[in-house]
């Protein structure tokens, strides 16, 4: 056997045993060196240099090269193939749920833990009481209603009020009391359904149909309201003997056998109220400043024109005396009236076009409810709209409209037969839009008219009940000082609730949640600061990952549920809702 053939075989074996190998040198002597752990995998390169076959062996990035006729070649070994093991199938079906949906988890731990979560603003101590942060970036517990479930709830920038389980009154925030460190119930017994806030007042309406008109300050509660600092003499105080802050009622006159208030909506200065008859009334509510700005809807009225008696008396709106309203909407210093047929109908402050008409310098306030022509939006269009739903908020108007596909009127706007009678949901806004909140994808910062909120328009899902496309509506528009937030009207489940069965893959899933607006104070719980112009999803509450189609907040629609454990549990009726305020939003639980 050659030389150059028994050194190759002697240092392929040295090196797969990983102990010394020889490299020989030009003059045929030898030298020895050591590897470098750990052991590399051997490769052989065979290069043929005027016709001499040269054998190369990998080792380490160093090669042994060895001239040579005939070298023997070192395949690479056979790979080992591994099973994957069989996995353990969970005895828990509930396991298997929280694995499939992230929305299941998220309508879970609602379920297991009603209570608040708030974020935005904090200098009046709102959203989070026990903390000095300036402002909360995205959504965290307020500790207080940790499992509770709440009646209604309203937040501002420095005040904030809830009506609780049992219908009381609770009131925290600077505004309340700069010495409060948590919330406290004020006004007891009165059995309070909602309520609304304008600057200084909290506006409470109770199941039997009564108003009460509450100091924000807890120091105004305290003292005889005659004794406060107001602009009229005829200031009629009524005093509460269940509670320990003092209150006001707004009486509408002239109501008629069994007709009540059944709704109350507030602006900066003025209150809305909506009877079971469908009429309207109007009132001044903040002792600061007198509605001047045509919002109560009343022509000619101001503090120096008022009639006698209470300053604050509730006024009928007698322009839509002979008009069925079934809804009631009030922004700062505006107002909103939807009718049954459905017929909006607008007036106070037009500064910014928040009533729906172009803004005119020579006047400003319109203090007579006029219709909204929404007929003109689709003029041309084969669609015959409805308004659905109204909403106000700061400088800003929005409604709901659905659209009706009808026959045209001549040969070139025919529709198709299989058209007539389709319904698209379309969501329109007016006003002021600089930080976005017009929705639109735009920054303007007044609007000749109504903009069309596109992402919110014309939305469809597929009905596995009437085996077809339905349109998709909005259950609800909330509305801040600048921000707003649209909860879908889309298909929900709630097969898993109160500890009912189902298969691994039956979970449950909420209602959509979209934000869009100002973000100054991070009021649109991004995270971040930048407005949005267009309405955008957010994570899920207590979240850790991004805001994929996975990982979107939902709010859980009402069904009951057993909470307070499986020992001295109850059984309630509940749902999430949200809350737009001055700079804050919140979502919470709702009986």
């Amino acid at each position: 056997m050659s030389r150059a053939r028994l050194a190759l075989r002697r240092t392929s074996r040295i090196a797969i045993q990983h102990k010394q190998v020889r490299r020989l040198s030009s003059n045929g002597s030898e030298r020895t060196y050591a590897p470098p752990p750990p052991p590399p995998q051997i490769s052989t390169k065979v290069i043929i240099a005027g016709g001499t076959i040269l054998a190369g062996i990998g080792l380490g990035g160093g090669y042994a090269w060895i001239n040579s006729q005939r070298p023997e070649i070192t395949g690479p070994e056979k790979p080992e193939l591994v099973f994957e093991k069989a996995r353990k199938r969970t005895k828990s079906t509930e396991k298997n749920r929280d694995s499939v949906s992230a929305q299941h988890v998220q309508v879970k731990k609602s379920w297991e833990n009603p209570g608040v979560y708030a974020w935005g603003s904090n200098a009046g101590r709102v959203v989070a009481p026990d903390s000095k942060e300036a402002v909360i970036k995205t959504p965290q517990r307020i500790r207080y209603f940790d499992g509770q479930i709440l009646r209604d709830l309203k937040l501002e920038h420095n005040f904030g009020a809830a009506v609780d389980e049992n219908g009381d009154l609770v009131q925290w925030g600077v505004g309340y009391s700069k010495d409060a460190t948590t919330p406290e119930v004020t006004l007891r017994g009165k059995d309070i359904t909602k309520i609304t806030a304008s600057r200084d007042r909290v506006i409470a309406l109770s199941s039997d149909g009564s108003v009460y008109s509450v100091p924000v300050s807890k120091a105004d509660q305290a003292v005889s309201e005659k004794d406060a600092p107001i602009k009229s003499s005829s200031w009629l105080p009524f005093w509460s003997n269940t509670s320990s802050a003092t209150y006001r009622s707004l009486r509408p006159t002239n109501l008629s056998w069994g007709e009540k208030v059944i709704d109350v909506k507030s602006g900066a200065e003025h209150c809305l109220l909506l009877t079971s008859k469908g009429r309207v009334f109007s009132a001044a509510a903040s002792a600061e400043e007198f509605p001047s700005k045509g919002q109560l809807g009343i022509p000619g009225l101001t503090w120096n024109t008022r009639p006698s008696g209470p300053y604050d008396q509730p006024h009928e709106v007698s322009t839509l005396s002979n008009v069925k309203i079934k809804s009631i909407a009030a922004g700062d210093y505006h107002s909103l009236a939807l009718s049954q047929d459905g017929h909006l109908f607008t007036f106070g402050d037009n500064t910014f076009g928040q009533l729906g008409f172009p803004p005119d310098i020579t006047a400003p306030y319109i203090d007579t409810p006029c219709g909204l022509p929404i007929q003109q939006l689709y003029s041309g269009a084969n669609l015959l709209p409805k308004v659905t739903s109204i909403a106000a908020g700061g400088l800003n108007t929005y409604f709901t409209v659905d659209a009706t596909k009808t026959r045209g009127q001549n040969s070139t706007d025919l529709v198709p037969t299989r058209d007539v009678g389709r319904v698209i949901a379309e969501t329109w806004a007016c006003g002021q839009g600089i930080h976005g909140s017009l929705g639109n994808g735009k920054w303007t910062h007044i609007s000749p008219g109504p903009a069309k909120i596109k992402a919110l328009s014309g939305l469809q899902e597929y009905n596995e009940a009437t085996a077809g496309v339905t349109p998709i509506r909005l259950a609800k528009i909330v509305v801040g000082s600048d921000h707003a937030c649209a909860v879908l009207d889309n298909r929900t489940h709630t097969a898993t609730a109160a500890g009912r069965g189902g298969s691994d893959s039956d979970t449950n899933f909420g209602a959509d949640v979209l934000f869009w607006g100002g973000n100054e104070n991070y009021q649109l719980g991004t995270g971040k600061r930048a407005n949005l112009n267009v309405p955008t999803h957010i994570a899920a509450l207590e979240s850790r990952g991004g805001t994929g189609d996975d990982n979107r907040m939902q709010v859980t629609p009402r069904t009951k549920v057993k909470i307070g454990g499986a020992s001295g549990g109850r059984t309630v009726s509940v749902e999430q809702r949200v809350e737009c305020g001055r700079g804050v939003s919140a979502i919470y639980s709702a009986a």
